[in-house]
């Protein structure tokens, strides 16, 4: 397995080579790129290949990844939810899923399908890229939305590169991945639980700094404030050990109250280990007063 770390920043991400973990690190933060390119280590993996050039070369789904910012930063004030998280989210999903297959965890398209784990990495990556579609619409329900967003984008990216049942099966599978990824979802699937816990994973300071800074005070902006890095590898005991620096205490909410509500019924609690601490000898003060 070729090791790989990833840094993520809010400009368009790096990859660099040197150590078997993902990290998820805010850097310092320049004006966005008019494009962000998707990028991700594909491997050996052709059609993943082939899907994330598609990816790139798509308009639409561009145009569809602004319009959520638009709707979640300009007009509600929320995170990130674009490209740039998208691609972290995605590229979070697929160390996941090669974590697990390399302690021979089996992927639900390989074990009820019969096809293959390079199959699965599509699901999770596809699924990862369009789980948020339908705020382009409303944030109100929408993962629900995303599913008719996302639906004919899916068959366009998967067009030839599988015959119609298995691109059928595939359109099934990110489907599932997608609406399982709400606050009640219940995954059945590997792919899906991986999809849901990787999205939880986006969670250092650099995804709210523009709310944060434009004085979005509450206690979603100042934890991720607090979440300095996000460090995914192979664990000892379990296949995936997730370790989270924090520059306050306050970032424990981000863990108790968000990772563990999406971990819980992923189906990936048996395979996940997760420590946190606090970077340094004294906390970071991230306010100087809150007033209601």
């Amino acid at each position: 397995m070729r090791p790989y770390a990833i840094i993520f920043q809010m400009t368009e991400p790096t990859v660099h080579t040197h150590e078997d973990v993902l990290e998820v690190v805010p850097e310092a933060v320049l004006p966005p790129p008019r494009h962000v390119q998707i990028r991700m280590p594909t491997r050996h993996n052709s059609i993943l290949r082939e899907v994330v050039e598609r990816v790139n070369a798509d308009e639409e789904l561009y145009a569809l990844w602004t319009a959520i910012n638009v709707n979640a930063m300009d007009r509600l004030g929320m995170s990130d939810h674009g490209p740039v998280h998208v691609q972290i989210v995605a590229n979070i999903a697929l160390k996941l899923i090669r974590l697990l297959e390399a302690r021979q965890i089996t992927a639900n398209i390989v074990s009820d399908y019969k096809m293959g784990q390079e199959d699965a990495e599509v699901i999770v990556v596809l699924g990862a890229l369009v789980h948020d579609l339908g705020m382009s619409i409303h944030r109100i329900d929408h993962e629900a939305m995303s599913l008719f967003v996302a639906r004919p984008i899916i068959s366009r990216l998967l067009d030839g590169l599988y015959p119609i049942g298995a691109r059928t099966i595939m359109l099934s599978e990110i489907s599932h991945a997608i609406i399982s990824h709400r606050s009640d979802g219940k995954p059945l699937t590997l792919e899906a639980g991986v999809v849901r816990t990787a999205d939880a994973l986006d969670m250092t300071k650099g995804r709210t700094r523009i709310p944060f800074e434009k004085g979005m005070i509450n206690i979603h902006s100042v934890s991720a404030a607090a979440i300095e890095k996000v460090a995914i590898g192979a664990g000892e005991e379990k296949p995936i050990h997730i370790k989270v620096t924090m520059s306050n205490s306050a970032g424990v909410f981000q863990l108790d109250e968000l990772l563990k509500e999406k971990l819980r019924g992923s189906g990936l609690e048996p395979y996940v280990s997760v420590e946190a601490s606090i970077e340094g000898e004294a906390e970071k003060k991230l306010l100087t007063v809150f007033r209601l």
